[in-house]
């Protein structure tokens, strides 16, 4: 008998990924449309934004600016309302603040949670109504190793990123029977824009040499392989999985 082989196509399927101006998020919108998809690049500021559609239609595929703010539910609904219909959402868009909890006030870890996990709930919200009428889509959303483990002086995001871990387990189990599946990405150390300082900090990569069994930061394209087989048809069957994209950190004693 001969096996087909895992389709990891995403042709005619529209995604919008948030926070994706830069970092993480610029590397997995290029990923998606070079495999097929029409990509929405949403962030709050449109220069980035733009400048990101513009390499990736210079490439041969299709991509668009979307900004807007993913805290903002006006903005949020009237860009929803607008745009065609979506098969895949990757909720990506991420703050952080590394504060001690005494330094840190309720309406900043407010903050935090409205960004990391609130953002991700309320387009949850709006898209799958159509993706559930259609019988099938794909949501991703991007946590963090911060969500199941703990740093020091990082409450609020380690809060805000096991909300989002949380809510994808939930949004697994009421979607999944009704083609939706919902699955996440958590990423490690990733030597994005956001991770500058550290990553020129000699005290932090020796920490990864030795913490780390890959010994070394991720690149950022490194996250590609696991967004597009999470949105891809191969992952047909993978429902309220967390893939954990940290070199094996996680598993070291």
């Amino acid at each position: 008998m001969k096996h087909p082989r895992p389709d990891f196509s995403l042709s005619d399927r529209r995604t919008l990924i948030t926070g994706a101006g830069r970092g993480l998020g610029r590397e997995m919108a290029r990923a998606l449309a070079a495999s097929g998809a029409e990509v929405f690049l949403n962030g709050r500021t449109t220069g980035p934004l733009e400048e990101a559609a513009e390499e990736i239609r210079a490439a041969g595929y299709l991509a668009h600016a979307a900004p807007f703010d993913v805290t903002d539910d006006a903005a949020v609904r009237a860009w929803v309302a607008e745009a065609p219909a979506l098969d895949i959402l990757v909720n990506n868009a991420t703050l952080r603040n590394r504060q001690p909890t005494a330094d840190l006030p309720p309406e900043d870890v407010q903050t935090l949670i409205d960004v990391n996990a609130m953002a991700a709930y309320r387009l949850t919200r709006l898209v799958t109504p159509g993706m559930l009428a259609r019988g099938k889509g794909a949501i991703v959303n991007v946590t963090s190793l911060a969500g199941p483990l703990a740093g020091p002086a990082d409450p609020g995001y380690t809060l805000a990123k096991g909300a989002l871990a949380a809510m994808t387990r939930a949004h697994a189990v009421e979607f999944g029977g009704r083609g939706v599946r919902v699955n996440a990405i958590s990423p490690g150390f990733f030597a994005t824009e956001a991770n500058e300082g550290w990553v020129a900090d000699d005290a932090v990569t020796g920490f990864l040499n030795v913490r780390n069994p890959m010994g070394r930061w991720a690149e950022p394209h490194e996250i590609t392989g696991a967004v597009v087989f999470l949105c891809s048809d191969a992952a047909s069957y993978v429902n309220g999985h967390t893939l954990v994209v940290d070199g094996g950190m996680s598993v070291k004693m």
